[in-house]
Formats: structure tokens, C-alpha cells, sequence
């Protein structure tokens, strides 16, 4: 057991939870003035409800006892049996310690999922959806990825914080949902401005600092694996931030501070599965390559398909995370992290890149079947979407009673 490393992971649970806050701030600025407070709603409210699963049943099924290589048990059900001695998933910490760091994972992944049904979702339908889908999707691709004996880690893939678990099921279930509720009214009509850029800027900056705790953390250890994660985390998340402000002066002429908040984000989303595999100079290209690739899909695939995903999480988390998986492939090297079995494609090795492909779509397909099967189920108890009347009026006051901005008079139908 070691205090220093006990230390390190707490306080990267703490970031991490941070990142929820910043999410927040996020979605809220990039949406409507008239539905700001249900957008961070969206995610405050999700703070609550996954911790209280993760504790009373979720942690067990995520973390425990194998069945199948999918799916936990029960044995840790209200944390018992989870103390302050160390446990199976690390040796120099408490295993209440590594348990409320994964916990964090479990509140900020489906926060991501609601930027793409923002403006039209009852609220009512997004609690029941998030708590079935947090059963259904989240708990089994964790334990998959993670849990001991999970199917995909036996495969050979990795993930070293959340590219399959966090990023590309909440953003491939954002895709499903936002295509199962149908686009806003007047979509290809109206020009949906950002409304407040500083929010935007101010989630940025919280998302990249939590970040941090993300990846540094998943190293369990304030050790030199936590230094590298650390480095690589940065310099990814730069280099996106630039790529991107590159993109917007070639296209727009000028740099904006929303794309350039935009790519960081991407960068921290393609870097998370491989922080702590890939060599630092791979991170340089990871994060010059993620902006890109997201802003073509942003820009270009969201307007050719006519899928209404508001504020861009598959074109942002899913299609980042899914570069991330497939950069992990082609980078890793088993000198920096010995749980890759094998060196990614650059170096020779075709096995971990054929895992890694392989543990994508397996993401990809339980996330799609899953947010199916959660969403009938919801329908069956509310319709999923708000009526014309309270989507025109705004989900602020339509599902809240409250205004964010109270002494606002119009312009924002």
C-alpha cells in the first residue's frame, strides 16, 4: 500500500468528477439560451444518479466476479467487501480507492451522450434512458474492457482509459438516440448560433484540466506511466487545438475560440485509449489528425446524412474515440506499458491492431442494440420527445419552470 498513490487516485477522482461540471458548461454555451439550463441539467443530474447505482449494484457488475467475459455479479453490491486494503485491480492502493475513481467513468460517460439529443428530449424520458442504458451498455462494455476475465481484454485489446468504455459507446448511442427522436423543428431552416462562447471556452478549460485525472490517473500510481499518460494527454489535446484553428483559418478565414475549445476536446478524446501506450511523438500526431477527421464528419458527413446530432457528441466522442482505438493499434508499444501484448501496426505487429479493430465495432454493435432495446422500453412508459409547444417554447421552461437568463425577452423562438 502506498499513501502517495492513494493520494494521486483520489485526487484524480476528484478531477474526473470535475469533468462532469465541465461538460456542463460545455453543452450549455454550445445550445440555446432557452434550453441552457436543461442541457447542463442533462448532466448535473446524472452526478447523482450514477453514483448512487455505482455503489448500490453497479461497481459489482462492472468489476466483479466474471460471467461470460460481459458481465460481473453481486458480490460487491453496496461496496461490500470493498474496503480500504488493497484489492485485485491494484495492489498499492485501496480497492474503495480504485472503486470511486471508476466511478467518475461512470457518471461523466453517459453526461456525453446528451449533447446529441439536446433541445427535444423529455427530461423525463433522458432519466429512465440513462439509468436502463447505464445497465444495459455502460456496465458490460467496462467489465468487458477492464473487469477481470472480460471478453475483450482476452482478445488482446486495450484501452488505457476509456476510448471503447467512455467515448465511443456514449457517442455512438448519441447517433442512435438523436436518429430514433428525429431532428429539432426547423432544423434545415435555422441557423443555430452558439450562445455563449465563454461558457464554452470556461467547459473547455475544466474538461482539459479533469482530463488529467482521466488519463494520468488510470495509471493508479503517481508514477513515471502517470508522468508519460500525463505528457502524451497534453500534447495531443495542443496539437488538436491547433489543427483545428488551422482548419477554421483555411475554411472561415479566422480562427474562433469555439473551434479552437473544439479541438482540444478532440485531442483528450483520441488520446484517452492510448495515454498510456503510445510513445510521445505519437501523441503529436493523434492530436493533429483528430481535428480533421472530426470536423470533416461535423461539417461535411452530419449535412450529407441530415442527422440532427445538436451538439456534434458522435461527430466529437464517437468519431474521436474511434481514431483513438484505431491510433492505439498502429502506436502502442509493449516497452511503455507491458499490459499491450503486442507492438502496434508501425512497428510490425498486425495482432493488437486487429484486437483493437475488432474491439471497436464489438463497442459499436452492443451500443447500437442496447440503445435500441433502452429506448423501446422508455416508450413504453413516456414518449421520448417534448411536443412542438414546449420544444418552441424551450425545454428550460417547458421541463424546468426556469429560466437561465430571466430578463431575456425574445429573439430565441
Amino acid at each position: 500500500m502506498s499513501s502517495g498513490d492513494t493520494a494521486f487516485v483520489l485526487v484524480s477522482a476528484a478531477l474526473v468528477l470535475l469533468m462532469t461540471p465541465g461538460l456542463a458548461f460545455f453543452y450549455g454555451g454550445l445550445g440555446r439560451r432557452k434550453n441552457v439550463v436543461n442541457n447542463m441539467m442533462a448532466s448535473f443530474f446524472i452526478m447523482g444518479v450514477a453514483i448512487v447505482l455505482w455503489i448500490v449494484v453497479g461497481y459489482s457488475l462492472a468489476f466483479g466476479g466474471d460471467h461470460g467475459g460481459v458481465i460481473g455479479g453481486f458480490e460487491w453490491a453496496m461496496f461490500q467487501g470493498v474496503g480500504m486494503d488493497a484489492g485485485p485491480y491494484s495492489k498499492t492502493i485501496p480497492h474503495m480507492a480504485f472503486a470511486v475513481f471508476q466511478m467518475m467513468f461512470a457518471v461523466i460517460t453517459p453526461a456525453l451522450i446528451t449533447g446529441a439529443v439536446a433541445g427535444r428530449m423529455r427530461f423525463k424520458a433522458l432519466f429512465l434512458f440513462v439509468i436502463l442504458w447505464t445497465f444495459v451498455v455502460y456496465y458490460p462494455i467496462a467489465h468487458m474492457v477492464w473487469g477481470q476475465g472480460g471478453f475483450l481484454a482476452k482478445i488482446g485489446s486495450v484501452d488505457f482509459a476509456g476510448g471503447n468504455v467512455v467515448h465511443i459507446s456514449s457517442g455512438v448511442t448519441g447517433l442512435v438516440l438523436c436518429l430514433l427522436l428525429g431532428k429539432r423543428n426547423g432544423y434545415e431552416h435555422v441557423n443555430y448560433r452558439v450562445h455563449n462562447i465563454p461558457f464554452v471556452a470556461l467547459g473547455a478549460a475544466l474538461l482539459w484540466f479533469g482530463w488529467f485525472g482521466f488519463n494520468a490517473g488510470s495509471a493508479l500510481g503517481a508514477n513515471g506511466l502517470a508522468a508519460h499518460s500525463f505528457t502524451t494527454t497534453a500534447l495531443s489535446a495542443a496539437a488538436a487545438m491547433v489543427s483545428w484553428m488551422l482548419i477554421d483559418v483555411i475554411m472561415n478565414k479566422m480562427p474562433t475560440l469555439v473551434g479552437a475549445s473544439t479541438g482540444l476536446v478532440v485531442g483528450l478524446v483520441a488520446i484517452t485509449p492510448g495515454a498510456g501506450f503510445v510513445p510521445v511523438w505519437a501523441a503529436l500526431i493523434i492530436g493533429l489528425v483528430v481535428s480533421p477527421i472530426c470536423y470533416f464528419t461535423v461539417s461535411t458527413v452530419k449535412k450529407k446524412f441530415g442527422y440532427d446530432d445538436a451538439l456534434d457528441a458522435f461527430g466529437c466522442h464517437g468519431i474521436g474515440g474511434i481514431w483513438g482505438g484505431i491510433a492505439t493499434g498502429l502506436f502502442a508499444r509493449t516497452d511503455i506499458n507491458s499490459t499491450a501484448k503486442w507492438n502496434g501496426l508501425v512497428f510490425g505487429d498486425t495482432r493488437l491492431f486487429t484486437a483493437q479493430l475488432l474491439s471497436i465495432v464489438i463497442t459499436i454493435a452492443v451500443a447500437v442494440v442496447g440503445t435500441l432495446i433502452c429506448a423501446a422500453v422508455v416508450k413504453l412508459i413516456t414518449p421520448l420527445r417534448v411536443t412542438s409547444r414546449d420544444e418552441q417554447v424551450g425545454l428550460d421552461l417547458s421541463q424546468h419552470g426556469e429560466r437561465a437568463y430571466p430578463s431575456f425577452n425574445g429573439l430565441d423562438d
